[in-house]
């Protein structure tokens, strides 16, 4: 490959998150040079799916580092059973490193989200598989909890609080078949989900109750019981507390999730994509982008960015439109726009912009079992589930009344992330909880105890962080970074939901709009030549 400094680049993309990874997918069928660069040495940046190995060094970069990514305090823990070199004699131990694919963004998404028609228009779909999502669950303590302050790396006998999974009713014959909800309840619920089928109720309500607390309003208007009011907030996929959780944001995610039910077929809503989840979408969509074209060069940061009215080399007094960069080494380049998020986009030396953060802590747990209780069988016509969503409502942990609310997405091995007879479960809690890595553990615990297996399964591997997010980030769509200029644009980092935000596609737009000129075609493209797929295999330029 030529010198990079040799060419004057259309658009430089840094980053291979999956804002960036959808636009260079988005310029691949434009004829612009486009130079795709990441300061990893792996793809999918801040939602990248990594092996054991990569997981390893991942933890130590982001410890050597602090503050210099939106991660922070990462850390792995083993048990005496994830001896790999016990493999071949027991199930029950780690396989070897890339037989696990484990995301660092564990989002699911709605059928009616406009990603996938988006990847269906784009024809990358058939680089991809989505897997069904099944049932939900709701955690409810049998008796009242105590408080354990057992290791947050260790699952220990001492946390005996035993609860029961609640299978959360997602639809009308969901409700019917409930034996556990009585009529009354059923009633209310039924004159509940009138509402999302009826879009002018939604707007009364959420004009009349918007700033109500979502449980009031569902009590209010409707006579539902505490007890599903919590199995509603889950749906809604809430991370803050009752009092917290508002009807305008929690009608339309409730109304999402219930409508989203059967546009793919019966018994589910959402999905994953296979191996690796949002990384592998990014994955696909940089591959594109090199099939059309683009340069990627993984290991290579922009380091600076410098003003865009540099003087041409002549003498001349006419002024270049072109941006020059800097990337990491030491080598500079040339383009018209060059776009990332802010984490991919070097700070400029005179910013003085302090943002508030948000917090997530995670924990990625690699469990000896299929955890076949919470897969049943799924209705006819419907898909294998290969995803189980467990919810631990609010104060259903410890003894504190107001612990916040966790949530388990559990994944099979048919999501190629783990082995056969394994599944891989992500926790998930909100807020600068002192105790929140003992809070996941806890979850974790009882989750396994209440799937009534002979034996308690045994967590092989686990690896907890925290994340940041603006806490107000910009509401813009693709706004020139005020950093560095007009030609500078910023796109959207992957928000701390569990779903996925369809505003990463508008940003994504509205950045293809600018560096295109066009209006219309946004991901529309015909079929390529058979075989284009094959001779690109890797996005590596």
């Amino acid at each position: 490959m030529d010198s990079l400094s040799e060419t004057v680049w259309d658009v430089v993309i840094s980053g291979t998150g999956l804002a960036q990874s959808l636009l260079a997918l988005a310029l691949s069928r434009s004829g612009k040079k486009i130079l795709h660069v990441d300061k990893n040495d792996f793809y999918g940046g801040l939602e990248a799916a990594l092996s054991l190995q990569e997981a390893e060094v991942w933890v130590n970069t982001v410890n050597e580092a602090p503050r210099k990514s939106p991660f922070l305090n990462a850390n792995i823990s083993r048990s005496l059973e994830s001896d790999e070199s016990q493999a071949a004699k027991n199930d029950s131990a780690l396989a070897f490193s890339r037989a696990y694919s484990l995301s660092l963004a564990p989002q699911v998404i709605y059928t009616r989200s406009t990603l996938l028609p988006t990847l269906v228009s784009s024809k990358v779909y058939r680089q991809l598989d989505f897997l069904a999502i099944g049932s939900w669950w709701l955690y409810e303590p049998d008796i009242a909890p105590c408080n354990d302050s057992s290791h947050p790396s260790t699952i220990t006998p001492s946390q005996t609080l035993t609860g029961n999974l609640r299978k959360i009713p997602s639809g009308r014959e969901d409700i019917v078949n409930d034996e556990s909800i009585d009529l009354k309840s059923k009633h209310s619920l039924m004159k509940f989900l009138k509402i999302a089928r009826n879009a002018e109720a939604q707007t009364q309500a959420l004009e009349k109750h918007g700033n109500q607390p979502f449980p009031e309003y569902l009590s209010s208007e409707f006579g539902i019981s505490s007890q599903l009011q919590s199995a509603l907030l889950a749906l809604a996929l809430s991370p803050g507390s009752r009092k917290e959780t508002l009807t305008s944001y929690a009608l339309p995610r409730v109304i999402r999730h219930l409508t989203s039910i059967g546009v793919f077929g019966p018994g589910f809503g959402s999905v994953i994509p296979k191996w690796g989840g949002i990384a592998e979408i990014s994955q696909v969509a940089c591959r594109a982008s090199a099939v059309g074209g683009a340069v990627y060069v993984l290991d290579r940061s922009v380091d600076a960015i410098f003003r865009p009215d540099i003087q041409i080399p002549s003498g001349s007094s006419v002024m270049d439109d072109t941006t020059t960069l800097r990337l990491h080494g030491g080598e500079e380049i040339r383009t018209h726009f060059v776009i990332g998020s802010q984490h991919d986009l070097p700070v400029s030396p005179d910013s003085t912009t302090t943002t508030a953060m948000s917090t997530v802590t995670r924990m990625i747990s690699i469990v000896a079992s299929p955890l076949q209780e919470l897969f049943p069988a799924p209705s006819d016509g419907a898909p294998p589930p290969a995803g189980a969503v467990v919810v631990f409502p609010e104060g259903s942990l410890t003894s504190t009344a107001d612990s916040p609310p966790v949530y388990l997405t559990i994944h099979t091995s048919d999501s190629g992330e783990c082995p056969t007879g394994q599944c891989v479960v992500y926790a998930s809690i909100w807020g600068s909880t002192d105790n929140a890595a003992d809070l996941l553990n806890e979850a974790l615990s009882k989750m396994l105890r209440s799937v009534h297996e002979d034996s308690l399964p045994a967590v092989l591997w686990s690896m907890r962080y925290t994340q940041e997010y603006p806490t107000e980030p910009n509401d813009s769509l693709a706004m020139a970074s005020p950093q560095h200029g007009e030609n500078v644009i910023s796109l959207p980092m992957l928000d701390l939901d569990l779903a996925f935000n369809d505003g990463i596609l508008e940003r994504v737009k509205v950045a293809w709009q600018r560096v295109t000129g066009e209006t219309d075609g946004f991901m529309q493209f015909d079929d390529r030549e058979v075989g284009a797929y094959d001779d690109n295999d890797d996005a590596d330029g």
